[in-house]
């Protein structure tokens, strides 16, 4: 019997439209902006104060001649320039159902860069391996995402690489992204150690965004008796029984070590982040996201008039 011949990026594509962007953007009632937002600001008015706007753009001159708050609103500017920063490295060849976590990289790109170009925005994406080996042009369009999609699904996977660092990558990629830029760092992040304070220093000149990839698989061990497990990046092969209870718990151990040191070191980077199982429906965990952002935002914004403001506020809805 023929192999059945791998979908093409086309075909990927026309499904996510009619799924996955479909729905998305129903959720979403078309504020594609509750998840990424323009870099340039240019004054455009001034209006009285409202109940949740963001006191920091309260200004405080005009306010103190009109006996009441007033603040400053603004233009944004609508274009983004975006850039995934994907780590294509071997340990995104595994996932513990039909799809792989190089699956979920290609499948999240493909909606996220067609969300963005349909508005008009640019996107390009920088590919790792052992270092930084493909680099795409930002640029806007649906052949442009198709490209980029049809670039990342026929790239061959590597039997083995060397130890995958992350810091390196983040370093370099510093160094092409000149402008300003939404940044979808897209990897499993299973790498040496120390790649935290250089994603930090991403994150003070961009707005950085951690997509982390996993698999359950990867948690918690099953009963499945004598099995060969093998490191995807060395490609070192080691027997274990999985039916010893001793060796299932250390292995519960060493990957909620792991898991606490990756929260951590994105914790300290100051990056949100969005965690996508190999099992999730991918526009859910979008929409999870797209909330936490707007929730986070409403925070950041205060919520309310500093007090010795409130009798104004008091005053006017009298």
């Amino acid at each position: 019997m023929a192999e059945l011949a791998e979908p093409s990026a086309d075909s990927i594509l026309r499904r996510l439209e009619w799924t996955v962007l479909r729905r998305l953007d129903g959720m979403l009632h078309g504020d594609y902006r509750t998840l990424f937002r323009g870099f340039g600001l240019d004054l455009a008015d001034l209006r009285e104060y409202q109940y949740n706007d963001d006191v920091r753009h309260i200004d405080w001159n005009v306010t103190a001649r009109m006996q009441h708050p007033y603040v400053r609103t603004f233009n944004e500017e609508r274009e983004v320039t975006a850039w995934f920063l994907l780590d294509l490295s071997p340990s995104l060849d595994f996932g513990s159902s039909s799809t792989l976590k190089r699956g979920v990289s290609a499948e999240f790109v493909a909606v996220l860069a067609r969300l963005l170009t349909k508005h008009g925005n640019r996107v390009g994406a920088l590919f790792y391996g052992d270092e930084i080996d493909t680099v795409i042009p930002s640029r806007a369009g649906r052949r442009h995402v198709l490209n980029l999609l049809s670039r990342m699904t026929q790239r061959e996977p590597r039997a083995q690489s060397a130890e995958t660092d992350l810091a390196s990558f983040f370093h370099a990629a510093g160094e092409m992204m000149k402008r300003r830029s939404l940044v979808f760092v897209v990897s499993d992040f299973v790498s040496r150690p120390g790649w935290g304070p250089a994603l930090a220093r991403l994150a003070r000149r961009h707005e950085v965004i951690a997509v982390r990839l996993y698999d359950p698989l990867e948690m918690e061990l099953p009963d499945l008796g004598l099995v060969v497990i093998q490191d995807s990046e060395s490609g070192e092969q080691v027997l274990v029984d999985t039916h010893d209870p001793r060796f299932r718990s250390r292995f519960v151990q060493a990957a909620k070590r792991r898991e606490a040191e990756t929260r951590t070191s994105l914790h300290q980077a100051q990056v949100d982040t969005l965690e996508l199982c190999t099992d999730d429906d991918l526009s859910d965990a979008i929409f999870r996201f797209a909330d936490l952002r707007r929730r986070r935002s409403q925070l950041a914004a205060g919520g309310g008039l500093p007090s010795h403001l409130k009798a104004h506020r008091e005053v006017s809805l009298a």
